[in-house]
């Protein structure tokens, strides 16, 4: 598994992450007439794209919209907060990454009961900074984590990673740029 998955806001950075040597991506902000053309630029690079559902201007994040894009495009996988989202890409064969954000204990057991529902392939803790929560999760719960949002050095990479995460989704083109030769993961 690649250990750190660039995340692209724009098309400008999705170009530089096509440039990579990276194989798998996410691509956040997106609108719905973008979708098909940044799917094709994705497989002529041979580059595996995951698209936020819940990020898709013109589509509700829900799973009629979410059979849709796997119908239709069949990325390698789809990124969604939402359980409907999540039950659907697993029906439909793709990878499903539940994405989480963390503010408090309430919010931890909310969607662990979430989790435990929907058995997403993957989950994306944010913020994905706070090394102790990783491993938290990791115990409770044996689904790989992705760690996401306010690692901003190699240490708070190396943390993420030694506290159990399987994988780092950052937009910082400096860690990208770090890491994509590195034997370090």
């Amino acid at each position: 598994m690649q250990r750190i998955i660039p995340t692209s806001r724009n098309m400008k950075e999705f170009e530089r992450f096509l440039d990579s040597s990276y194989e798998k991506g996410v691509f956040l902000d997106t609108h719905v007439s973008q979708l098909r053309h940044v799917h094709q630029m994705a497989k002529q690079h041979r580059k595996k794209i995951f698209f936020h559902m819940d990020l898709i201007h013109g589509l509700k994040n829900d799973e009629f919209a979410t059979e849709f894009v796997c119908q239709e495009l069949k990325p390698e996988g789809i990124i969604s907060t939402k359980g409907s989202v999540i039950i659907k890409a697993k029906q439909k064969g793709i990878v499903a990454v539940q994405r989480v954000f963390l503010i408090d204990t309430q919010a931890l057991e909310k969607n662990l009961n979430i989790i435990e529902k929907t058995q997403p392939d993957y989950i994306e803790v944010m913020p994905g900074s706070m090394p102790w929560i990783i491993k938290e999760i990791k115990e409770r719960i044996d689904i790989p984590i992705f760690a996401g949002g306010f690692i901003r050095t190699r240490e708070e990479v190396s943390a993420a990673i030694e506290a159990g995460a399987t994988a780092i989704t950052t937009s910082n083109e400096k860690l990208w740029k770090q890491f994509e030769y590195s034997s370090f993961i």
